[in-house]
């Protein structure tokens, strides 16, 4: 990736994290966003090379125990509120896989990590070839019965 690119790319991600700190408004504007059993369930996926543009030592750089070395990762960040009151919710466990349409996933925890002192979910993924991709979330609320199973198109379909 050229320097060019990478600074559109990096204005462009943190538009869509600035986003993920104001769900209002982008609510329904494209794929990034599902409800379902009462949760809105924001997504936003970046290369995760973009990290390494962080100094080491940075925290961004440092989370999820670094970011992964080579081509075809992702970094993905997950932010829920509830559907009915726009609370943001902070206690859940989250899991994520992402692969090719018609592909079996492995999920991993998306660990809780602060963007503008908010609370949202990451981790890194892998996602080769040219795609297009299911990411897949698994979320579970404490005290709830079942978990809330959800996938996502991507790269994100228009709705």
């Amino acid at each position: 990736m050229n320097r060019k690119s990478l600074h559109y790319s990096f204005v462009s991600i943190c538009a869509c994290l600035f986003l993920l700190g104001f769900p209002a408004a982008s609510a329904g504007q494209d794929g990034q966003l599902k409800t379902v059993d009462g949760l809105s369930i924001y997504v936003g996926v970046l290369p995760a090379e973009m990290l390494l543009g962080h100094p080491k030592g940075h925290h961004e750089r440092e989370m999820h125990g670094g970011v992964p070395v080579g081509i075809n990762h992702y970094h993905v960040v997950i932010a829920l509120f509830d559907a009915a009151n726009g609370q943001r919710i902070t206690d859940a466990e989250v899991k994520l896989g992402g692969a090719s349409f018609g592909m079996a996933t492995t999920r991993k925890k998306a660990e809780p990590m602060l963007i503008n002192n908010v609370v949202t979910y990451g981790a890194y993924i892998s996602l080769p070839g040219s795609g297009p991709y299911k990411l897949q979330l698994e979320i579970r609320r404490p005290g709830a019965r079942n978990a809330v199973e959800v996938e996502f198109d991507y790269p994100f379909a228009q709705k």
